[in-house]
């Protein structure tokens, strides 16, 4: 991926560093209510990205990848002649959170297609998807649908891009918040993982890595949805339990303004990762932003977590 030169968003630099000052303003209230500063998010976020062009990549929107009316993605495929002509394009698969009970993969009409849409106009393949909600789908039916829609994606993505056009050896995968557990869950539970790695590394924002229910959780009716309200579950099902299992390189990524111990929970993760390895684990702390706008300014023009995403695919499996 070095070396390329790929198309921008169009997005003005004073466009995303007012709304990173925004950020910078929110951070320090974000835990006061979270519900309302991830409003402000959206309200900012929103129309920002409505100002990106449309051009550089295509779209197929919907495609079923198991039964659920859940089950279901989009592929964002580049068109920009300079990427294509670099040969197969790596893939990058990105799994939304929303608490495991909410969220859907297009939120709104910007968000979160923008995630896919950034590394679309990078010259990736690039894949949005959607699973089945909590307490529908209980443990571990978030991550059994991650491995439904990445075997899917072996079998069926080149049908979308073209056989010569993607090169499933450099597949990352990317999970945000409650789908940050499910792609952990997906490639080191043993209930769950694949007998050989499907992916050649994963990003995980913002993720939650321990279940808890404590007072400051503002997510803790959707722990106990997804994970049950048996303690010992807690320790047993979320994917902490399993972090020596994992079987690729991580990225571990939090926000400035993190939910409650979101951020420690990944320190913690990734410090296991770490003695087992024998070296530092990669960790990235995104400065300014909060546990949603980590997120939702990709392709925004702020470049501050995307540039770390694509070296750390880079450095997974280096493009020709």
């Amino acid at each position: 991926m070095e070396g390329q030169t790929f198309l921008a968003s169009d997005v003005s630099n004073a466009g995303w560093a007012s709304a990173r000052a925004r950020m910078r303003a929110l951070g320090p209230q974000w835990t006061d209510d979270i519900a309302a500063g991830r409003r402000a998010v959206l309200d900012t976020y929103t129309p920002l990205l409505a100002q990106a062009s449309t051009d550089g990549f295509a779209v197929e929107r919907d495609l079923a990848y198991g039964p659920h009316a859940r089950h279901r993605l989009d592929v964002y495929r580049p068109t920009c002649p300079a990427t294509q002509a670099r040969g197969p394009a790596p893939v990058v698969v990105f799994v939304h959170g929303g608490g495991f009970v909410r969220g859907d993969m297009n939120a709104n009409a910007q968000i979160y297609g923008n995630v896919p849409r950034y590394f679309a106009r990078q010259g990736c393949v690039a894949v949005n998807v959607e699973y089945r909600l909590a307490p529908e789908a209980s443990f571990p039916g978030g991550a059994q649908d991650v491995a439904l829609a990445m075997r899917w994606l072996r079998e069926h993505l080149p049908e979308y891009v073209g056989e010569g056009d993607v090169d499933l050896s450099r597949v990352l995968l990317i999970g945000h918040s409650a789908g940050g557990s499910h792609v952990a869950s997906y490639l080191s539970d043993p209930r769950v993982r694949p007998a050989t790695p499907e992916v050649a590394g994963a990003v995980l924002i913002s993720a939650r890595l321990r279940a808890d229910v404590l007072p400051d959780n503002p997510n803790a009716p959707g722990v106990v949805a997804y994970y049950g309200d048996d303690p010992a579950r807690f320790e047993t099902d979320a994917p902490m339990a399993h972090v020596e299992a994992m079987p690729v390189p991580v990225m571990t990524v939090v926000a400035e303004f993190e939910n409650p111990h979101l951020d420690t929970y990944a320190l913690e993760f990734c410090h296991r990762l770490s003695q087992r390895d024998g070296r530092a684990s990669r960790f990235v702390q995104v400065r300014d932003h909060n546990h949603t706008s980590v997120v939702a300014h990709l392709d925004t023009g702020d470049d501050s977590l995307g540039r770390e995403i694509l070296q750390f695919l880079h450095e997974l499996n280096p493009s020709p």
